[in-house]
């Protein structure tokens, strides 16, 4: 049966961190057709595309994978959501923010363990809530608060062969210009 489990997991070291460095925004369907192996983890993409690098420096930037799973039904899926913390108010990042909100952009989250994470790789990641807050105390968020969430048959799946400098290294056969903010 295709659904049998193939694998038994040990306790891991307490080594791992929470929080997220950086998030990759690539216009959706610009990915071309991805290489899946064995394990679910992404080989390769074949397209050719521009990924939008946003540094996020915030306890509040995260993801989580939902399961979602009814017996009744006989379907199963998994709810990917990035909830995103951007400081400062500019005219630029609005009008960013609305191309994003008209948009559903795959999305790259790279975690600070040193792995990349590929959300909405079949349907892409909506906008589906956030804020454009000014704050009212000195000390409050004057900046974005943006929740993106897609719906996928699998998890967020690793890109094999990331590095900090390219989450898209281990694609070879992608050609990608990692457009970095200013």
């Amino acid at each position: 049966m295709s659904c049998d489990l193939t694998a038994g997991r040990l306790e891991p070291c307490k080594s791992a961190v929470g929080g997220i460095d950086k998030i990759y925004f690539v216009n959706f369907g610009d990915l071309g057709a991805a290489t899946v192996g064995s394990s679910d983890e992404i080989t390769d993409l074949d397209g050719t595309f521009s990924a939008y690098e946003y540094e996020v420096k915030s306890s509040a930037t995260n993801l989580e994978s939902t399961i979602n799973s009814s017996r009744d039904n006989g379907t199963t899926f998994f709810t990917q959501a990035i909830n995103i913390t951007l400081k400062n108010l500019t005219q630029a990042m609005n009008k960013e923010l609305k191309l994003m909100a008209y948009g559903r952009p795959h999305v790259v989250v790279w975690d600070r363990n040193g792995k990349a994470w590929l959300c909405g790789i079949n349907r892409g990641c909506e906008v589906t809530g956030g804020t454009v807050v000014s704050g009212g105390a000195m000390g409050d968020l004057y900046g974005y608060t943006i929740t993106l969430t897609a719906e996928e048959e699998l998890p967020p799946q690793s890109l094999e062969g990331a590095t900090v400098a390219d989450p898209f290294a281990g694609m070879t056969s992608a050609t990608v210009t990692i457009v970095q903010g200013s």
